[in-house]
């Protein structure tokens, strides 16, 4: 399983979310896309246009999950350092790994990092 996962503020664009992607190695060979529960919806556009699923991770499995790159913001609201880093890897299982960190969006309302599983 290669997962793209997100985080992003209210109002993200479709565009935005595609260019974080972009930034992060791009659509090819992913195979799900996530971001924690309260804002999977948010990821819906982008799940029908690229025909992946979208994961909706509990936050209780981000809490702790060790990132490469840190936002203080984040780290106060979901207990992580990351939010696309950290969905991506628990999306992507036990064993999971990042290809690399987070990458943000041209316009900074969104960041995506890939993980791929373990298994």
């Amino acid at each position: 399983m290669i997962v793209a996962g997100f985080g992003f503020r209210s109002g993200v664009t479709l565009a935005a979310l595609r260019d974080a992607l972009s930034g992060a190695g791009g659509p090819a060979g992913v195979t799900h896309l996530a971001t924690v529960e309260g804002k999977a919806g948010g990821l819906a556009d982008l799940g029908r246009e690229l025909g992946l699923p979208v994961v909706a991770v509990p936050e209780e499995a981000l809490l702790g999950l060790a990132t490469v790159t840190r936002s203080q913001r984040v780290a106060a609201r979901f207990g992580t350092g990351s939010l696309a880093e950290a969905a991506a890897l628990a999306a992507a299982g036990p064993g999971a790994r990042l290809r690399g960190p987070r990458a943000v969006s041209a316009d900074g309302m969104a960041t995506a990092a890939i993980a791929e599983g373990g298994a």
